[in-house]
C-alpha cells in the first residue's frame, strides 16, 4: 500500500533492524523526552520491536515462563525488581505506596528509537509492515500464544454488576495459534482477583499496579468457559507515540496530540500512523499490544498478548509539509487500506491545556463531550486542509456521512474515521478520557473521491 507519504516501503531498500524486549530497552507505565535512545536510525529504516503485554503476570505459567525477554523484564523478587519504575509517579512510592511509580501509567513500552534529523514541527510516518503473536516459550504450551483480559476496577461494567459477589474484577486467559495457521482465538478459564501481596509486602485489593505476581494458589480457575466461541484475531498496538515535549515523566494511559495508549484496533498490519514530532529525534516507542479488541474495550482491556511487529519509520521535514496531506498535522493520523481516522480528545493537548496539575485534573475533567468537539474540530482540519474543502462543506459531510460512536470505551480519546478514494464508505471519530474514566468517541465518514480514508478517535487500555 502506497500511503500518503507515497512510499511502498519494501523491506530490503533500507537498513532493517531487531529490537528485542529485555529490562534495558523498555520502558513502563511512561513517557519521557529525557530518555536515552535504545536505537538510532535514519528516516527509511525498517525495525523489528518486540513488545510485551503488562498483564503478563496473570498467567506465569503461559505468558512468562521459559521466554527469557519476558523474565527479564517481569522479574520481581524481595530483593529487587528488574524494572522497577512502573508509572510516572514518584519513584519512592509517596502517594500511595503501590510500587515506584505508583503505576500512574501501566504499560510496556520498547523503544524509545531515535530518527536522527527529526526536529520539532517534523512528521514522523510509521508503517506497520507485519504484526505476529509472540509464542509461549513453555514447552507444555508449545506452539500456542496466549493472552490476559481483565474485567476491572476501571471498566464500564464494574459498578453496574447483576451478581454476586459484586463489585468483582475477572481476568479471562485466552489461547490463540502462534503459528498464525488459525486467525481466531478461544478462551482457557477465568479467575476472580483477590487481594495478591507483591514480594516486597505491599496488598493489592484490586489491580492497582502493573506486573504484580498473581498467585494461583489463592484463585479458583474455572475452565469451560465461552464454549464454543470462537474470537477473530485482528493484532495491534495499543499504544505507540512519540515523546512529548511538556513534562519530564508523562503517564503512558491518556492519549495526547504525541499518540500513545490510542488502543484502535486499526492500528495493525498495513496501517500508517503519523505523529508530528515534538522533540529532537522524536523518539518513538510502541507497546501495549493486542490480539484483539473491539470498539469498546467495554470491561477495561482487550486481549492483552504480546507481539512482535516491524514497522518502517519515515521523517516528513516541515519545510516539505506544504501542499499535503500533512501540512499543518498537529495531532494523530491514522492511515488505513481505506480510510483516514483523526483522534480527538478530551483536551487537544492536555499537558499544555491544564497546567501544572494536568497529569492529575485529566482523570477528572476528561468527557465524551470535550473528545467529541475536538473530534469534530479535527476532522474539519483534516477536510479542509488536506482534502480542500470548505467549510461549509466539510460541515455538511460530516453530518451526512459520518457515524459517531465509542471505539475504545474510557479514556481522554476521540476518533473520526474518514474513508478514502472508491467506494462510498463510513467514517468513525472516537474519544478517550482518563484511566479509569476514558470516553471515547469515533465518527466514521462515508468516502468517495474526495474522502479517501477514515477518522476514529477511541479509548484504551
Amino acid at each position: 500500500m502506497a500511503g500518503a507519504d507515497g512510499r511502498t516501503g519494501v523491506i530490503g531498500r533500507a537498513n532493517h533492524y531487531i529490537v528485542p524486549a529485555t529490562a534495558e530497552t523498555v520502558h513502563w507505565g511512561y513517557f519521557s523526552r529525557s530518555l536515552k535512545p535504545v536505537l538510532s536510525i535514519e528516516s527509511g529504516d525498517f525495525v523489528t520491536i518486540e513488545t510485551l503485554t503488562h498483564h503478563a503476570y496473570d498467567d506465569h505459567a503461559r505468558l512468562i515462563a521459559g521466554d527469557p525477554g519476558m523474565e527479564s523484564v517481569f522479574l520481581w523478587t524481595k530483593g529487587g525488581k528488574n524494572v522497577d519504575r512502573r508509572g510516572a509517579g514518584p519513584i519512592d512510592a509517596s502517594i500511595h505506596g503501590r510500587g515506584a511509580g505508583e503505576g500512574f501509567g501501566v504499560h510496556i513500552c520498547t523503544g524509545p528509537i531515535l530518527v536522527r534529523d527529526a526536529e520539532p514541527g517534523d512528521v514522523l510516518a510509521v508503517r506497520i509492515m507485519d504484526v505476529k503473536p509472540r509464542g509461549c516459550r513453555n514447552p507444555a504450551f508449545a506452539g500456542r500464544a496466549f493472552g490476559s483480559n481483565a474485567a476491572a476496577w476501571w471498566g464500564f461494567q464494574y459498578n453496574d454488576l447483576l451478581t454476586e459477589p459484586k463489585p468483582r474484577e475477572v481476568i479471562t486467559i485466552y489461547e490463540l495459534d502462534a503459528t498464525g495457521g488459525r486467525n481466531w482465538a478461544r478462551a482457557v478459564y477465568n479467575y476472580r482477583w483477590v487481594p495478591q501481596t507483591d514480594p516486597f509486602g505491599v496488598v493489592h485489593p484490586i489491580i492497582d499496579y502493573p506486573g504484580v505476581p498473581v498467585n494461583h494458589a489463592l484463585v479458583e480457575e474455572n475452565h469451560g468457559i465461552l464454549k464454543g466461541v470462537r474470537i477473530p484475531v485482528r493484532p495491534h498496538f495499543g499504544v505507540i507515540a512519540v515523546a512529548p515535549s511538556e513534562a519530564e515523566f508523562v503517564d503512558s494511559i491518556p492519549p495526547g496530540y504525541f499518540g500513545g495508549n490510542i488502543d484502535d484496533w486499526r492500528i495493525g498490519k498495513g496501517a500508517v500512523m503519523y505523529f508530528p514530532v515534538a522533540v529532537p529525534g522524536a523518539l518513538f516507542s510502541v507497546g501495549d499490544p493486542h490480539a484483539s479488541q473491539g470498539d469498546s474495550e467495554l470491561c477495561g482491556t482487550a486481549i492483552e498478548c504480546s507481539l512482535t511487529g516491524t514497522f518502517q519509520l519515515i521523517l516528513h521535514k516541515r519545510d516539505r509539509l506544504a501542499g499535503t496531506a500533512l501540512a499543518d498535522r498537529h495531532y494523530p493520523l491514522l492511515e488505513t487500506q481505506d480510510e483516514w481516522v483523526v483522534h480527538g480528545f478530551s483536551f487537544a493537548n492536555y499537558l499544555a491545556d491544564l497546567g501544572e496539575r494536568a497529569q492529575s485534573e485529566i482523570f477528572t475533567k476528561s468527557s465524551l463531550d470535550g473528545a467529541m468537539r475536538d473530534a469534530f474540530r479535527k476532522m474539519r482540519h483534516f477536510l479542509m486542509t488536506a482534502k480542500g474543502l470548505s467549510e461549509d462543506e466539510a460541515i455538511s459531510l460530516m453530518s451526512v456521512g459520518v457515524d459517531f460512536g465509542d471505539p475504545g470505551g474510557r479514556r481522554q480519546l476521540g476518533h473520526p474515521r474518514h474513508p478514502k478514494e472508491g467506494d462510498l464508505r463510513r467514517r468513525h471519530g472516537m474519544t478517550k478520557g482518563g484511566y479509569p474514566a476514558r470516553p471515547v468517541l469515533s465518527a466514521r465518514l462515508f468516502g468517495g473521491d474526495v474522502l479517501g480514508r477514515r477518522a476514529v478517535h477511541r479509548r484504551g487500555v
